[in-house]
């Protein structure tokens, strides 16, 4: 690491520098392109998508009715099965408790520990599966680290097409006193599916992430306006150092094997497709939003916004938003065509927009657009 790429912070202490995505720019090039040239489709193993879209496993925007209306929209939308469709048959009334709540505010976090203590039901994860399944879209459940033996034989067993094995943290080796620990590579060795796994932090864990097998890494911690991991743990993650360190990561692991590509999915404060065209700029090769999907009418959670960590049973690490207003369905968040000017509909649309006003005609060519670093755009 050079001398540029630190900073001294105390005697003997360094810090490296990173970057957030508000802090790069993309530079035009001599050439532009006609935007209905430019694709933005992306593939994941034998899974194809229109758009670079993995949604997060927030209750607030994804229940199985609108993670099959994402996949119908280009995107794949991943459901919790830990979350309130797994606990609930009906989870209609809990999400009225929480809207009734959020009347007059963001809803209490004890209000979500409390929905989020009925145990989840090995057989609910079955049905939604088939729910989805059953609509023609590419399927895909999370289930956290710590439970990944316990839940995801029922996502599997109902055949699911993608597994997301996702915390705010996950190492390859998780060291515990505590019982057996997960080993990803070996768990993934047994599995016919592609796995997804994250968050990774920075290039020595996406590399090692890479190496379990997985099919794609998550970077970032998923940090958005609502958490609170930095004031909690201290965690932070500059996003767009972080997406620059596993591109590096996935090219050196390219060139380890002969040939295996692993993708990068960008999570954390990805709120605007000016956020979105910059992670990809980065070298993501697609990015997983989750509050900017709440103006969409379809959010089961009616405009509130609430991470899984939220609701954590002991260390809570984020709070619930209070109510938004809808903007339009969810085609419209996504594609457009968008009624305001704030980057917060229309995201991809606006993506290839961006694409073609710097030229280029695809994702990966687009990875490799020019970048300068300048002060926060707001």
């Amino acid at each position: 690491m050079s001398a540029r790429d630190t900073a001294e912070i105390g005697l003997n202490r360094f810090a490296r520098r990173g970057y957030d995505l508000d802090e790069v720019s993309i530079v035009p090039s001599r050439r532009t392109r006609d935007v209905d040239d430019v694709s933005t489709a992306w593939q994941i193993d034998a899974f194809r998508f229109d758009i670079p879209l993995v949604t997060s496993p927030s209750d607030a925007v994804i229940s199985p009715e609108t993670a099959i209306a994402v996949g119908q929209a280009g995107g794949l939308g991943v459901l919790n099965a830990e979350g309130l469709w797994t606990r609930y048959d009906d989870p209609a009334p809990v999400y009225r408790r929480l809207r009734d709540a959020g009347a007059g505010g963001a809803p209490p976090v004890a209000l979500l520990q409390e929905v989020y203590g009925r145990p989840v039901q090995p057989d609910l994860i079955t049905a939604r599966i088939k729910e989805m399944r059953d609509s023609g879209v590419t399927t895909a459940v999370r289930v956290s680290p710590q439970h990944t033996l316990q839940f995801a034989p029922a996502a599997l067993s109902a055949g699911v097409d993608l597994l997301v094995i996702q915390g705010t943290i996950v190492s390859a080796e998780h060291v515990t006193t505590q019982g057996d620990a997960l080993n990803l590579k070996e768990f993934i060795a047994d599995l016919d599916v592609p796995v997804i796994v994250g968050g990774a932090a920075n290039y020595q864990t996406a590399l090692h992430l890479m190496r379990t097998g997985a099919a794609g890494v998550i970077v970032g911690v998923g940090a958005d306006s609502f958490s609170t991991a930095d004031a909690v743990m201290g965690i932070r993650v500059p996003l767009a150092s972080a997406i620059a360190d596993a591109a590096a990561a996935r090219r050196d692991y390219l060139d380890e094997t002969g040939g295996r590509y692993v993708h990068v999915i960008a999570n954390g404060r990805i709120e605007t497709s000016g956020a979105i065209a910059r992670a990809l700029a980065c070298g993501a090769d697609a990015v997983q939003l989750g509050e900017p999907l709440r103006v969409a009418a379809e959010a089961p959670g009616g405009g509130i916004w609430w991470d899984s960590v939220a609701a954590h049973p002991r260390l809570p690490r984020g709070g619930a938003s209070a109510p938004v207003e809808p903007v339009g369905p969810l085609e419209q968040v996504l594609l457009g065509p968008a009624a305001t000017a704030d980057g917060r509909s229309n995201l991809f649309g606006a993506l290839a927009r961006t694409m073609a006003k710097t030229g280029y005609r695809d994702l990966k060519e687009f990875q490799r657009v020019d970048l300068v670093i300048g002060g926060r755009a707001d």
